[in-house]
């Protein structure tokens, strides 16, 4: 793989990342464009890094505030001066046990197809019809009002649902961010909880994949390449997500609807 054709992939990966349009998806389209056949995978577990940071960094107050919750609720858990029901009274520590709630369907998901990746991330046809699937989720938003609740009523088997979504959005043109904000909204979740969850809720799905493909990256023939992939997509990834950040707090994540159809329209042609 070329530098150049990196650092394009990677772009495209950091913007349509957390943009609801299917990051795997795009970077299948690419790949193909590219006459590239080989490392996908590895390549695109790269670039997935380059995002994860970028979310990271974005988000890096609420982690701080959560990971400060847990090691506070853990002092006082082994001293017995709090109780395991006090966990759901706090904002922060509850979000956690929603993110780890949320992260069990997602994992189950990830390893029964784990296997399967390579193949799946190969077919432009099946891009195409996920891709439409995708513009049918963000268009079922647009009379969402803004009347949702937030991490107080926020239930479990809401968060299990969620993950379960997260985790389907292993088939390439399902936009994991799209798919997952679509999913909160139609829980009855706020926009702004929606968003947060989703964008939180990544970080141990695209860890989890980078773990379970490490044993792959050996034999990868991607090489530095692959580098300058993961810098490109962690910078544009940074901006796509504060620009979708605002998109969902002003209701008009449907607007990507067309783009999802019209993409995944000229798969399915190009496929053909």
């Amino acid at each position: 793989m070329e530098i150049l054709h990196a650092i394009v992939l990677g772009i495209i990966q950091g913007l349509t990342e957390f943009l609801p349009v299917s990051s795997s998806g795009h970077l299948v389209m690419g790949q193909h464009l590219f006459g590239l056949r080989e490392a996908e995978l590895f390549f695109d577990i790269c670039v997935h890094a380059g995002t994860l940071i970028a979310v990271i960094i974005f988000f890096r107050k609420e982690i701080q505030d959560i990971l400060s919750a847990l090691m506070s609720f853990l002092k006082k858990a082994a001293v017995r001066k709090v109780s395991p029901a006090d966990a759901l009274q706090d904002a922060d520590v509850k979000l956690a046990l929603l993110i780890v709630c949320g992260s069990v369907p997602t994992a189950v998901i990830g390893l029964l197809f784990h296997k399967m990746a390579e193949e799946i991330f190969s077919s432009v046809f099946l891009v195409g019809w996920m891709l439409l699937i995708t513009g049918f989720f963000l268009w079922f938003t647009r009379k969402m009002k803004e009347t949702g609740s937030g991490i107080a009523d926020f239930t479990f088997k809401q968060a299990l649902c969620i993950g379960f979504i997260q985790g389907l959005a292993i088939l390439p043109g399902i936009s994991r961010s799209g798919s997952t904000i679509a999913a909160g909204l139609f829980l009855g979740l706020s926009r702004e909880t929606a968003a947060r969850y989703s964008f939180l809720l990544s970080i141990p799905a695209i860890t989890g994949a980078l773990i379970l493909s490490l044993r792959d990256m050996g034999a990868a023939s991607a090489g530095s390449a692959a580098l300058y992939g993961a810098a490109a997509a962690g910078i544009t990834g940074y901006c796509a997500l504060t620009f979708l950040v605002y998109i969902v707090k002003k209701g008009h994540l449907y607007l990507f609807a067309p783009y999802c159809w019209i993409i995944g329209a000229a798969a399915l042609i190009y496929s053909w």
